[in-house]
């Protein structure tokens, strides 16, 4: 299967750089799957597409402040590290920019008036070091980091609770599941004063969700692994609204990926954890999720490969045009899909 076939072209004026004050008031694309027939409306009204008795399932993944700046002790060469994932109290595998200036056992110093710094301890390909912090690096990340915005996003000065979902709990993320930033703690409330039941699921977004299939054959590509969560009261909601008859609404595609991931594994629902590199492309046939809210996605990646998975490549290609010639606005604080 050709990567090219998941290629579009984008005005670059289309890439949202900023998100909107009034989140639920994003453009809604409603594409129904089977017939390809597609609908404009507003995020808001995505109570009247949804039904009592159906389950919304969210990612309550929160972001980290992923990106540290400081410099090289010997030169002060300025230096970014973006935290990739935990290993210990101390010890972090990151991103290092530029990795070239750096040697194992070079200081990167975060703060000098509070000898604040890190140690790289190995260095590997693609930039990733690991670092040792000579505090707690949980600590120093919430005092000097940075919310990670994504690389398409130039503008510096955005408030960082609009690249947080409203519901975000768990800290682990490095980048935001952007399907639940339309959501308001008032349309949330709306949806469940309708009968509709939420569930949560939890899965660590890492940096590689923005990375290009490169392989020309897109089911060679491999996969990112990510670390996801569920516990037994969101499993008992899912399995309560499909009982009662009503649909899964999956709220993005690391949320899809985690319900997919348990179903393949065990063939029924359960709560539990682990790790996922379920990697969804056409053909794959999906075991649970009967409807899904997602952005507009970047070409050539995975994520676009998945919604094509769930869609139909040529419905969800046709869809993208649409919505390029009605300037919707595509990526992190773009706007929204709705697939049925």
């Amino acid at each position: 299967m050709k990567l090219d076939l998941f290629d579009y072209e984008l005005p670059q004026n289309l890439i949202a750089q900023e998100p909107l004050i009034e989140r639920d008031k994003a453009k809604l694309m409603v594409l129904d799957r089977r017939s390809g027939e597609i609908k404009h409306d507003i995020f808001y009204n995505i109570v009247n597409y949804v039904n009592k008795n159906d389950v919304i399932v969210i990612n309550e993944s929160k972001v980290i402040n992923a990106r540290i700046f400081g410099q090289k002790e010997k030169t002060g060469a300025k230096i970014e590290c973006f935290i990739l994932e935990k290993k210990d109290e101390f010890t972090y595998l990151a991103l290092l920019k530029p990795s070239k200036r750096l040697k194992v056992n070079d200081k990167v110093l975060i703060d000098i008036e509070k000898d604040i710094f890190f140690i790289v301890l190995e260095k590997y390909e693609e930039g990733k070091a690991l670092v040792n912090f000579n505090q707690a690096g949980e600590k120093i990340i919430k005092e000097f980091g940075h919310v990670p915005l994504p690389p398409y996003i130039k503008k510096n000065n955005i408030d960082n609770s609009f690249y947080q979902t409203v519901y975000a709990k768990k800290e682990g993320s490095v980048a935001a599941p952007t399907a639940g930033l339309h959501f308001t703690k008032e349309l949330i409330k709306k949806l469940k004063d309708k009968g509709i039941f939420f569930a949560k699921i939890n899965l660590e977004i890492g940096l590689d969700t923005f990375k290009p299939i490169t392989e020309e054959d897109i089911t060679k590509h491999k996969i990112h692994t990510e670390r996801f969560s569920i516990s037994k009261s969101s499993v008992n909601k899912i399995i309560e609204a499909k009982n009662l008859g009503g649909k899964v609404i999956s709220v993005g595609t690391t949320t899809t990926r985690v319900l997919e991931t348990i179903m393949s594994k065990y063939g029924y629902l359960k709560s539990c954890k682990g790790k996922t590199d379920l990697y969804i492309y056409p053909g794959y046939k999906f075991k649970i999720i009967d409807m899904l809210i997602t952005n507009f996605h970047l070409p050539k990646s995975t994520l676009i490969v998945l919604v094509s998975a769930f869609a139909g490549r040529e419905n969800i290609l046709n869809a993208y045009n649409i919505a390029i010639k009605n300037n919707y606005r595509f990526f992190s604080f773009g706007d929204c899909m709705l697939i049925k």
